[in-house]
This record gives C-alpha cells, structure tokens and sequence, in this order.
C-alpha cells in the first residue's frame, strides 16, 4: 500500500503552477507573455526631469522571472521608473520579479506605454512586440488612464520600495486558482489532500512575501476573502491603509478629452485631516473665448465642514496670478466656475506647480485652510492639443460637470 501511494505521488506534478490571472475577455489587450523594454519619451513625460522609464506589460507567464532577471542586469540606471500594466498571471513568478525590483530599490507605478512605432490600438501584435523585444530604447508616450496591475502584477508590483497608484488608474486583488499537473490516476482523496496541502502552502508563501515587502497583514486577509472568479479593486484609503502607496495626495496625469467642447482635465485625491478618507477633485481647462480661458473645479463635499467653502488658486511666484472664489454644493460636489486671462495660462504652462488654498468652516464655528500644490508638469502639450481641436468660435462650455469616472477594473 505504501509504494502504491510513493508511486502516485512521484506521478505529480508537483508543486502546481498557482495562478491569479483573469478570464480570456480581461486579458483582451495583453500579450501572453511578459514584455519588458526600455522606453524613452517626450520631456518630463514620467514627471518633472524624467523622460525615460522601464515598461513592463502583458501576462506573467511561467519563465517571466528569468527573463526580467537578465534584463535589469543590463540596465544600470537604477533611477528609472518601472510602469506596469497587466492583468495577472504566474504568481511564483512574480514573487520572483517584485524581489528583483526591492533589490534595485526599484520605483514603481502602474502605467500604460504607448509605442510611437505601432499604430494606435495594436500594441501587443506581432509587429509590435517584436519591435518592443528587439532591445534598445522605444519612442512612447505614457498613460495611467485605464492602466491596470491586477492579480498577480500586484505582488510584483509590492516589491518596489516606493509605488504610485494614480487615480485612474487600478490595483485589483483576488485569491489564486491551484493548477496541477496530473499523470496516472490517483485516487480523489489523496488528490484532495495534496491540493489542500499545496493551498495551504501557498497561503503560507504568500503572507510571508506580504510581509516582508512591509505591506500590512489586512492585504493578506482581505485576499484572502476574494474569489479567484472576482477582482477587489483597492480603494485609495485600503492603498493608504495598507502601506502600499503612503502619499496624502495623488495625481492623474494631465488628459485631454475631445468632444464638442474639448477640455484638458486632472483629478487629484487628497487625504483628509485625522480622518482615513480621501476627497476626490478635478481641475478643467476649456477653449479660450474672448481672450478668457474657462476653468472649473470640482470636489466631494467635505461633510465635515460647514457653511461655504472657498477656492483660490495660485500660479508660479506671482500672486497676481491668482483666481478662484466660494463653492457652489450641487448633489454631492461643490464647484467653482470662472475664467483666468491667457497670461495665466501662459504661466502655468511654464510653471511646476498650481498652488491650491481651500478654506472651510468647521463644526466648531473656527476657519481652517488647507494648502496643497497641485503638478502642472504635462499640461503644456495637452494644451497645445486642446487648442489645436478648439472649435473656431466657442461660447460657455456645456458638458456634464463634473465627470469623476472610477478606474475600470478590466480592458
């Protein structure tokens, strides 16, 4: 009886392959393997100074790490920052690559790149993958709008020691599926007992590598309690919260949006004072009209506050170039409405920051202000865009104000 059992085991594969990926139709848009290339850009195109990054994308596939391993040997600038957008994969594989990326101090952010070389909407073809493949530096563009590190990309992702989350941009978690390879046929109570020893194996692997990438023990527990068939997409306070990405303030990059009335936008999530949520805001700049540029701010009601609330906005060193006024509450947002001369505008297209002051009045009947500067990098292109698709004569943009969209969870 004992050698039928050895000789049963001995017809395992073991251990399984342990996957955390998605279904066909989430993976539509990814490669089948892992791509990992250098990518160069238009000035501060990965942030104020930074124009060159490492792109990572696709599924994780089953020999990803050892490739990820002999690419970063060959690349000595440390300093630059890796995007990722994928929908999952090999889990074992990324524990790998996340520990290649702690032991570069890596910076991570999720992020799609755009290669100037293939055609729009085909980036994962045969043309274009052998291009990204080929070695050497890729002319891009970069995006986090819709850009996703889901499922196992998460735990590759974890291994970075410092990681931006933009957003619009997502970081889902879900349990793993156990896949075995099977030879012969054995009996379904042994085959029950290995799957749960190999899970519990698993379980066991993962909370330690959690663990040591500093990441709190609720991420653990909260995958714990996903199916393998759904996605949890964090939330910024559940990212926060579990000291995955630690900023109190979070930007987009600057987008534009086409229609009848085109507008560049930016939204921002800004952690409340000794309170564990985040307030979300948007910032639009439409068409030019009589020498006056339109510029609308949005934000969630801050329910903490009392009477009205007040925007100023404040460009470069020159407080003449200020503008702003009370929040008007509609639904479940306050907004201001108004206009800034072009000059403005022309400075902050020149400028690296927009220096915001919302001023509230609290419970207690006390004034409190709150200040915070908002990144200007990557707006002058946008707006150069923006006036390029202006209509030839504008009057009061009519559009749904505000729009703040969630992250999509799948592409």
């Amino acid at each position: 009886m004992l050698a039928r059992i050895l000789l049963l085991v001995a017809s395992l594969t073991i251990p399984g392959a342990l996957r955390a990926e998605q279904t066909p139709a989430e993976k539509a848009g990814f490669a089948a393997r892992l791509t990992i290339y250098l990518a160069k850009g238009p000035a501060d195109a990965c942030g104020p100074g930074c124009d060159r990054w490492i792109a990572i994308e696709g599924q994780v596939d089953n020999d990803a790490a050892s490739r990820v391993r002999r690419f970063l040997a060959g690349v000595k600038d440390t300093q630059r920052p890796v995007y990722l957008h994928s929908p999952g994969g090999n889990v074992e594989q990324s524990y790998v690559i996340g520990r290649l990326l702690r032991s570069r101090k890596a910076v991570a952010r999720v992020g799609q790149t755009i290669a100037t070389a293939c055609a729009a909407g085909t980036q994962v073809d045969a043309a274009c993958l052998k291009t990204k493949n080929a070695g050497g530096e890729i002319e891009a563009e970069l995006t986090t709008y819709h850009a996703m590190c889901n499922s196992a990309c998460g735990y590759l992702f974890l291994g970075a020691t410092s990681r931006e989350v933009a957003p619009d941009a997502a970081l889902a978690v879900h349990n793993s599926r156990l896949v075995l390879a099977i030879h012969g046929h054995p009996p379904p109570g042994l085959l029950a007992e290995l799957r749960q020893q190999r899970t519990a194996t698993a379980d066991r692997d993962r909370t330690a590598y959690i663990a040591a990438m500093g990441i709190s023990r609720e991420l653990d527990d909260l995958i714990h309690t996903v199916k393998f068939e759904n996605l949890h997409l964090l939330t910024r306070a559940e990212l926060y919260r579990f000291g995955i990405d630690t900023r109190p303030l979070a930007e987009t990059m600057w987008r534009l949006e086409k229609g009848t009335w085109p507008y560049v936008s930016k939204f921002a999530v800004r952690k409340k004072e000794n309170d564990p949520s985040f307030r979300t805001m948007e910032w639009r700049l439409f068409c030019e009209s009589k020498n006056r540029v339109p510029l609308m701010f949005a934000a969630e009601i801050d329910d903490a506050a009392t009477g009205k609330s007040t925007i100023t906005m404040t460009v470069g060193a020159d407080a003449i170039r200020e503008t702003g006024g009370p929040l008007v509450r509609a639904t479940k947002y306050e907004m201001w409405s108004g206009a800034v001369d072009p000059d403005m505008v022309k400075t902050m297209l020149t400028s690296r920051t927009l220096q915001v002051r919302e001023g509230k009045t609290m419970p207690d009947g006390k004034a409190e202000m709150a200040k915070f500067d908002i990144d200007v990098t990557g707006l002058a292109p946008m707006w150069t865009q923006l006036v390029a698709s202006c209509p030839p004569a504008t009057t009061t943009p009519k559009s749904a104000w505000p729009a703040i969209p969630p992250p999509r969870r799948g592409s």
